[in-house]
């Protein structure tokens, strides 16, 4: 999955990546669901392996434009992981208290703590996407915030935090199919929201916001992952194949017992 990285300094242009790519994967989507299951399987493990280790932590960032598929990749990526040591945070409009300190204040209280997951659904970034192109803070403010960031990022990786970030990748056509069926299926309407249709009027400069973003913003301890999510089932795939490869290269092991149990006998 090493196509979809994006390496330090490498110039993005997400007009030159297909949303529709499923890479070398060969089978289509009944194979991939396949496949994807069976990566499940290890998550269930690692994820049990992180929490009962206890000593490292892991932070998952999804990034989208509306209809993007951030809660599907959340319900189908971690489907049957423990709850007790996954979290997921979300990030709406600032409450008043937020707003009255830094914009990293909220954020840096929902990080993981050691043999935590926690994923972002949505996340800091905002702060240099939506405050930017509806002009809610001057240019000089949120351009600033990109080295900000990274130096909050590298705060959280240099203390044992595993960060992974996605970008899943939808074309306007691909969104205006999900909008309309949300307006077609009465089960979906609660879904639908009025301003998804002036967000879409907003395209390209969430494009150009979005590329500023994974440009300035990829690291060697923080990297983003350009997802090809026009297709769910590949979404999942690409997500959960980086997540069990990042979480095998951690090296895992369970802690020893406390105490010598060779001789424990139940009665």
């Amino acid at each position: 999955m090493n196509q979809y990285l994006v390496e330090p300094g490498r110039k993005v242009n997400l007009s030159k990546w297909d949303p529709n790519d499923t890479g070398t994967f060969q089978g289509g989507k009944e194979a991939g669901v396949a496949e994807a299951a069976g990566l499940n399987k290890k998550l269930e493990k690692l994820q049990e392996l992180l929490y009962a280790e206890h000593r490292r932590k892991v932070l998952v960032v999804l990034q989208a434009m509306d209809t993007g598929g951030k809660d599907g990749a959340i319900r189908r990526v971690f489907e049957g992981v423990n709850p007790q040591g996954v979290r997921v945070a979300n990030f709406k409009v600032p409450t008043g208290e937020e707003l009255d300190h830094d914009y990293l204040w909220r954020i840096h209280k929902q990080t993981p703590g050691n043999g935590e997951i926690v994923i972002f659904n949505r996340s800091h970034y905002e702060d240099v996407l939506v405050v930017r192109v509806h002009n809610y803070v001057a240019p000089e403010i949120w351009a600033k915030r990109f080295e900000q960031i990274n130096q909050f990022e590298r705060l959280l990786a240099e203390n044992g935090t595993t960060i992974l970030k996605f970008y899943l990748h939808i074309d306007r056509d691909e969104q205006k199919k999900r909008l309309q069926a949300r307006l077609d299926d009465p089960a979906k309407h609660w879904k639908f929201r009025l301003g998804d249709l002036q967000e879409r009027k907003l395209w390209p400069q969430y494009m150009q916001a979005y590329e500023d973003v994974l440009n300035r913003t990829s690291s060697e301890y923080a990297p983003w992952f350009i997802v090809p999510a026009n297709h769910k089932w590949y979404r999942d795939l690409v997500i959960s194949s980086v997540l069990v490869e990042a979480l095998q290269k951690l090296q895992m092991k369970f802690p020893e017992p406390e105490e010598n149990l060779d001789r424990v006998v139940l009665e």
